[in-house]
């Protein structure tokens, strides 16, 4: 008796990603370590430190009255207040009652000047970027409502950029390079509270 053996052509589908070209990803986004991640983590970092400084440097000039943004006389521990000219004289636009308000309360005045110090030292550190991200983007647009319609702009001025960047800031861990963000990470706190990232 014959044996009759049948083959069964099939054709198949390629189910696998081709391999990404050395140093990117499949997405074509760069991978870690190459020379473009590298720079981009380091442009990212400076830009974080600066928007420290700036936040460190309003606490410290309205604290103690260098004479930049605040003269002596008006310094917080002299008996000044930090919001109150700006919020009082300052202020325009369909806001303008309410920091008329609360211009030169004794509240706001601590709340402001612990937001700038809190992120100013967070973004300087690079520690707790997440919650300096949402606190800094909240001041920041605060400070956009104060003066609407912005000088510049109908609607955009360095407020809501800055506010943008500190969000993109948090969400590239701007804090782990030149800054003690992965040390901040290992921490059994921050781990087992992932927003103190």
């Amino acid at each position: 008796m014959d044996t009759m053996t049948a083959t069964i052509e099939r054709t198949t589908t390629r189910t696998t990603t081709p391999a990404a070209p050395t140093g990117t990803h499949r997405n074509g986004t760069p991978a870690a370590g190459t020379a473009r991640t590298r720079a981009a983590r380091y442009v990212f970092a400076g830009i974080r430190i600066a928007l420290g400084w700036t936040f460190l440097w309003a606490f410290l000039d309205k604290t103690f009255g260098l004479g930049f943004a605040t003269e002596a006389k008006n310094a917080w521990i002299d008996g000044g207040s930090p919001t109150k000219g700006f919020l009082a004289f300052g202020a325009e636009g369909p806001f303008q009652g309410l920091y008329h308000d609360i211009a030169g309360a004794v509240w706001a005045d601590w709340l402001f000047m612990a937001g700038l110090l809190g992120i100013g030292l967070a973004l300087l550190l690079g520690i707790g970027m997440r919650i300096a991200a949402v606190a800094g983007g909240l001041l920041y647009v605060m400070m956009w409502t104060v003066v609407l319609p912005p000088e510049n702009n109908p609607v955009v001025d360095e407020h809501l950029i800055n506010a943008a960047l500190l969000a993109g800031l948090a969400l590239v861990a701007a804090g782990d390079t030149l800054g003690l963000g992965r040390a901040w990470a290992k921490l059994p706190l921050v781990q087992r509270f992932p927003w103190l990232r």
